[in-house]
């Protein structure tokens, strides 16, 4: 079975464990106040996601394999098909036009860093946390 096991790949080898985002939903445009407060004492992070898109379900999966996500900041998720009224509300108060996938770092009231698509996955997400 040893040249199957190298061929084929061991079942150990091939099983990845699967990294957990402490997600927090953002569904309510009241949040994005408490987002803005936090943000004062505690980077918060705002993934917009379409679940339509094929780009977007690939940038996430790789934004979820790619950072060590650690109790530093609060991660929320938009879901954008869902809460479509709470992702035009993030453009008007972050001052961010909106993009789909995309990513907003929020210090201080204020959208410190913000990117989309592929470049999220490319960024080095520890120099702006």
């Amino acid at each position: 079975m040893g040249i199957f096991d190298n061929l084929f790949g061991k079942k150990e080898q091939t099983q990845r464990e699967e990294k957990q985002i402490p997600w927090i939903p953002l569904v309510d445009m009241a949040q994005l106040d408490e987002v803005a407060e936090k943000s004062k004492t505690r980077t918060q992070l705002i993934f917009k996601h379409s679940t339509t898109c094929g780009i977007s379900r690939m940038v996430l999966n790789m934004f979820t394999e790619s950072y060590n996500l650690n109790e530093e900041k609060d991660i929320y998720f938009l879901d954008l098909h869902a809460h479509r009224d709470v992702s035009n509300a993030v453009a008007s108060k972050f001052q961010v036009m909106h993009q789909s996938p995309q990513l907003l770092i929020v210090k201080n009231g204020e959208v410190s860093f913000h990117t989309s698509h592929g470049a999220i996955s490319d960024i080095n997400l520890q120099e702006y946390v």
